[in-house]
């Protein structure tokens, strides 16, 4: 949703790289061109207005005219804006003292509130929660209807006595829900209510009625943050009409400007709480305004997909793919297929991809990304026999072309397929040995100073330390020096502390933090143990 926002900031910022010093108008530029940036993502103008003099006014103080990287700063400074401008810090369900928690959906038709209610059942169903979703909408034809179908979907009862379309007093049901939650050891109370194509005082009042019936202990205001402007007046409205203590964002996955996300907290001082980023009843979680900001200004969102992956994987399937990677058996086929279910379940390739830091750069390479062809290489593997999966080097021509028939696709793909699963291959051997390629100081492999360099230029080292002259008179001469050397060694070896404890070289801080290095500190020996 902000891809044109990230796309324009992104610019921006790289005007400024490689500037030693920023001046006044360097400034005022780069406020000119995130001030559009913002405008064009249809960010609410007042909101437009106060970041823009906030990111002025600290781009003159002293913590960017003495940041030794200027453009760094003010990246910095934007960033810290934006997460303040999203809501500072995460906002989280408060819960009730006595159960069941009441939380109360509020919002117009079309915004998502039923489907979002189905998310947000089984997501506290995942924090070990015992919800129960209410069907307090009886005007929309089938709304009944469909809130059981999302509820049964989610795992989840459906307090539902009344059929709807019309039929069915919704203060009562949202009243008498609490006593069934109460019954039935229901600590969550999910009410979705009824909405309108419009503001209106109608459903204004049904809401506060609602309200006043069962006490929530969270109002939540759920709308579409692809309405653009509407969004931040129809918040407004329902503040002013019923009053919400939190807003959920739906349908942030879709290709508006997304401007409404960055409205709504500054202009109504509610908090964003909730987002919802696809149709699955799994995409779903909390608002992270800091993780937000990262993802708008390209660096990435990497804490949500170690939050994915700690959901998504099974602990027992992750014990044992990392058995298979440290045992001595070879890496196979049917390995490499697990690794891509894997990853599979983590949702589609892009928006792994995308939460990576400077991917904003590819994504149109990104958005190209085929999640088909995981299916066609699993139909390959597959397609072959177990003999084939554990020794790929057995499949020749003819098998290969055997695979292919039976998978549905071409030879070519089948010996991409094999290429690709040997070049993984070497790298498991290589892991499994200490080390990988190319990476320094990673022992067995190299790599600009690894342990297979070290160890390779101590044993030349200590070769070249045992040749002896051809000289039987010189040859002695060295041997009487070696020996000497090693006498001295011993009457002079002290047992050396380790640094920092009087011992051994002290930790010298760099140049850019003072130089000059730590003070040394006291020798231990200096210190007496008391007497008994």
């Amino acid at each position: 949703m902000f891809e044109t926002l990230s796309d324009r900031l992104t610019s921006v910022f790289s005007s400024l790289r490689g500037k030693g010093r920023l001046s006044e108008e360097d400034i005022n530029a780069t406020a000119r061109e995130i001030r559009l940036a913002l405008l064009e993502a249809d960010v609410a103008l007042p909101v437009v207005r106060d970041f823009i003099a906030r990111i002025k006014e600290r781009s003159r103080g002293e913590e960017v005219s003495k940041a030794l990287n200027p453009a760094q700063q003010v990246i910095k400074i934007v960033n810290e804006e934006l997460i303040e401008i999203l809501g500072g810090e995460t906002r989280q369900i408060r819960y009730a003292k006595n159960p069941p928690t009441v939380i109360m959906l509020a919002g117009l038709q079309g915004a998502g509130k039923t489907t979002l209610a189905g998310k947000l059942a089984k997501w506290l169903s995942a924090q070990r929660n015992t919800p129960l979703l209410v069907a307090a909408d009886l005007q929309r034809p089938n709304a009944v209807t469909q809130l059981q179908v999302v509820g049964e979907r989610a795992g989840t009862p459906v307090f539902a006595p009344e059929p709807g379309n019309g039929v069915g007093d919704p203060v009562e049901v949202a009243r008498r829900s609490i006593e069934f939650a109460e019954r039935n050891n229901h600590n969550i109370v999910v009410i979705d209510t009824a909405g309108r194509l419009g503001v209106d005082t109608e459903m204004m009042q049904q809401a506060a009625d609602i309200r006043d019936a069962v006490s929530p202990d969270e109002i939540i205001f759920v709308v579409d943050a692809m309405i653009g402007q509407d969004a931040v007046n129809t918040a407004q409205a329902f503040l002013d009409g019923v009053g919400y203590d939190a807003v959920a964002l739906t349908k942030l996955d879709g290709d508006a400007r997304g401007g409404a996300a960055l409205s709504i907290r500054h202009i109504t001082g509610r908090p964003i709480m909730f987002a919802s980023t696809g149709e699955k009843l799994d995409d779903f979680d909390l608002f992270h305004p800091d993780r937000m900001a990262s993802r708008i200004l390209d660096m990435g969102d990497v804490l949500t997909l170690i939050e994915q992956a700690q959901r998504t994987f099974d602990e027992a399937e992750v014990q044992k793919m990392a058995s298979t990677m440290a045992s001595d058996e070879d890496f196979t086929l049917d390995d490499f297929l697990q690794q891509m279910m894997m990853v599979r379940k983590l949702g589609p390739i892009g928006n792994l991809l995308g939460m990576m830091p400077g991917m904003g750069q590819m994504r149109e390479q990104i958005d190209n990304i085929d999640d088909k062809a995981l299916d066609r290489l699993q139909a390959i593997i597959q397609s072959m026999t177990p003999g084939e999966r554990s020794n790929p080097k057995m499949i020749n021509g003819s098998r290969r072309l055997r695979i292919a028939n039976g998978s549905g696709t071409q030879v070519s793909d089948v010996n991409n397929l094999v290429t690709r699963f040997f070049e993984a291959q070497k790298v498991m051997r290589k892991m499994k040995n200490g080390g990988m390629p190319g990476i320094p100081g990673m022992p067995g492999m190299g790599g600009g100073g690894g342990g297979g360099a070290r160890k390779k230029a101590k044993a030349q080292q200590k070769k070249k330390g045992k040749q002896r002259s051809g000289n039987p008179m010189k040859a002695r001469q060295q041997e009487l020096e070696r020996q000497q050397r090693r006498k001295e060694q011993q009457e002079n070896a002290q047992p050396q502390l380790p640094p920092g404890f009087g011992g051994g070289k002290q930790p010298q801080l760099p140049p850019a933090f003072g130089g000059g290095g730590m003070p040394n500190m006291p020798d231990l020996s200096d210190f007496k143990l008391p007497e008994k």
